[in-house]
């Protein structure tokens, strides 16, 4: 992991104005090799972007992984210029922050599929959850989204008519029947990670997850449809870096057969390439 601070240019740019013409021609080389901070999350991000930072430096791209905790905004770090790219999110919550916070960010490319999961210590079946159980899900639009989805399509609550991922979010005000008057608890998806122990289930996004060590196809006890599925992560960039060299460069790093196969061998399913 690198240090979030940026370096000081201040000695390549002497060392350029000492050694003239000919550094000059060189110059194209130096900018090939530029720093690209990556924002990621820990975990997962860190495994599989150690081996996509290894196949960058083939590409000229010096990628440094910046991993930023819970607390701070991966897309505020990036729009605010302190990244130069992130890769934590899927298309709609991206689309959701560009909404609420104006962020002049967009999608590079995509990299895979973290399928949400409802996890419990208490029961082995999100369809056994008793009356009024309490049942966590996240507190952000799209990944919220999610778990409905997942507990309309085991039958335990009904969303409102028209409802389609692919074009809106559903929350809680969209909910028409819940017969069994689960106790739908909102909370951030950190939180919720650490709080499986404290309800009768909770989706938990594979990012947090993993950090518990929890993964969705060994230890959920209802996971999300895999085929037509909305929810594809992606790398992001800044809205005028999207047509840069290094930005073409940065995906097709992550689009390689080598990235693909660590995924499938790594994760065993759990994550799913998307590209």
């Amino acid at each position: 992991m690198i240090h979030f601070s940026p370096t000081s240019r201040r000695g390549a740019l002497a060392a350029l104005l000492g050694t003239g013409a000919a550094a000059l021609l060189q110059l194209p080389s130096a900018q090939a090799a530029q720093r690209v901070r990556v924002g990621i999350r820990g975990g997962i991000g860190e495994e599989l972007w150690a081996e996509v930072a290894k196949a960058a430096k083939a590409k000229g791209l010096d990628v440094q992984l910046v991993v930023l905790g819970g607390a701070v905004s991966p897309n505020e770090a990036l729009n605010n210029g302190d990244l130069e790219a992130n890769a934590f999110q899927h298309l709609p919550f991206l689309q959701d922050q560009v909404r609420q916070r104006g962020y002049q960010i967009v999608s590079a490319g995509n990299t895979l599929i973290a399928p949400i999961a409802f996890y419990s210590n208490k029961h082995k079946r999100l369809q056994d959850l008793p009356a009024k159980a309490r049942v966590g899900i996240p507190n952000d639009p799209s990944n919220q989204t999610r778990a409905l989805v997942i507990l309309r399509d085991q039958g335990l609550i009904k969303l409102r008519d028209g409802f389609d991922p692919f074009s809106g979010t559903a929350g809680l005000a969209d909910v028409t029947a819940n017969p069994r008057q689960l106790q739908l608890v909102e909370a951030a998806s950190n939180v919720l990670a650490r709080s499986v122990p404290d309800l009768d289930a909770a989706a938990v996004i594979n990012t947090f997850a993993y950090q518990v060590g929890l993964i969705a196809t060994r230890d959920g006890i209802a996971v999300e449809k895999r085929e037509h599925n909305p929810y594809v992560n992606i790398i992001a960039v800044r809205s005028k870096d999207q047509d840069a060299p290094w930005v073409k460069a940065l995906v097709a790093s992550f689009q390689t057969e080598a990235i693909r196969r660590f995924i499938e061998t790594k994760y065993e399913g759990t994550l799913i390439p998307a590209f």
